[in-house]
């Protein structure tokens, strides 16, 4: 291994850590960020400044990204990588996460995620993922930089050749779709139909009175396009400039929706996300007595996020869910099957 590639995999694997510990953006952009900087310079340039420890005056490097880059020279674990270690929360080992194959849920910087789809699927690969959905925003939640339907096709040229790239992974076309305030998709149903996985999400107007909200959800599901009802409850502990507050969770019909789900063959997503763990328990039993198929998804907006698929199995495993009823424990072609409407 080159000594730059030793300062990669040490930088990289700090930031993997920070974004499964959900620590601040800011922190695992500044190790990313100095990845790019690093990677930006000519070997003669790299070897000047590995000799005389002068990283730190490049732009986009402080003083502690440059401090682990002269410890991963010098053959050392950066010091820091022990504070990113004991930041991220411990990996839970079950046999539901050994049977997972894939993930459906995932965002790159092409919406609100933070790094681009080639990274994202590099990384579902290495944590051996035999299938990774990419699953950006719709145009309404502008505040998530929301895929317009060209920017949406675009997408589909950038997978294809990510997947060129890839050997024991397939990247599948998606979309995190917006269940508008009437229960229609936020999209062209031609590209609905067009991608491989669509997740349908209610991500405004959360406070609806049940009366409302769980007829919008169900017309969602009974769109033929919709294949998981994403985050159900959009319950949500929200840490911003040092507060925590929780979002609660939307007012819904919990037996018709899961009703509606088993009817129209659509999977309950248990969101892996620490600060979701969405649905709650009561809410996963009551959707697996109703006959609910389950897709245990990591909602990951980052690299290191994509590991956080054991915390959900750990939360399935615990309630009782079936590995033969989790979507994402199935072989490819069957989950393709499934995907356009057979089994």
């Amino acid at each position: 291994m080159s000594k730059r590639d030793q300062v990669f995999a040490q930088m990289d694997e700090i930031a993997f850590l920070l974004e499964r510990g959900k620590a601040d953006r800011h922190r695992t952009a500044a190790f990313r960020n100095a990845m790019a900087t690093v990677a930006g310079l000519s070997d003669a340039d790299f070897q000047q400044r590995a000799q005389t420890h002068s990283f730190e005056s490049l732009p986009g490097i402080g003083k502690v990204t440059a401090t682990v880059i002269d410890q991963a020279l010098a053959g050392e674990v950066p010091q820091y990588r022990a504070k990113a270690t004991a930041q991220a929360p411990p990996f839970e080992d079950t046999t539901m996460y050994a049977d997972l194959r894939g993930d459906l849920h995932s965002h790159s910087n092409w919406s609100d995620g933070t790094v681009d789809i080639l990274k994202m699927a590099h990384t579902a690969q290495s944590l051996g993922r035999q299938y990774q959905a990419l699953t950006d925003h719709s145009p309404r939640l502008t505040v998530a930089n929301g895929l317009s339907p060209e920017r949406l096709r675009k997408q589909f040229d950038v997978v294809a050749a990510v997947n060129r790239e890839l050997d024991t992974c397939t990247l599948l076309t998606g979309i995190e779709v917006d269940i508008l305030e009437n229960g229609a998709l936020d999209q062209t149903p031609e590209l609905l139909q067009a991608v491989d996985v669509v997740v349908a999400s209610v991500h405004w107007k959360l406070r609806m009175k049940s009366h409302e909200m769980t007829p919008r959800m169900i017309a969602a599901i009974a769109n033929p396009n919709t294949n998981v009802l994403g985050h159900c409850t959009n319950k949500r502990v929200i840490t911003s400039r040092g507060r925590t507050t929780v979002r609660p969770p939307s007012e819904f019909d919990a037996d018709a929706v899961f009703d509606a789900c088993a009817a129209h063959d659509v999977a309950v997503e248990i969101n892996s996300q620490p600060a979701r763990s969405d649905p709650p328990d009561d809410l996963i039993v009551r959707a697996l007595e109703k006959g609910c198929l389950f897709s245990i998804d990591s909602d990951a907006h980052a690299p290191g996020e994509l590991s956080l698929l054991d915390m959900g199995a750990a939360r399935a495993q615990k309630l009782g869910v079936p590995p033969e009823r989790v979507v994402n424990t199935w072989p490819l072609d069957r989950l393709r099957s499934w995907l356009t409407g057979g089994q």
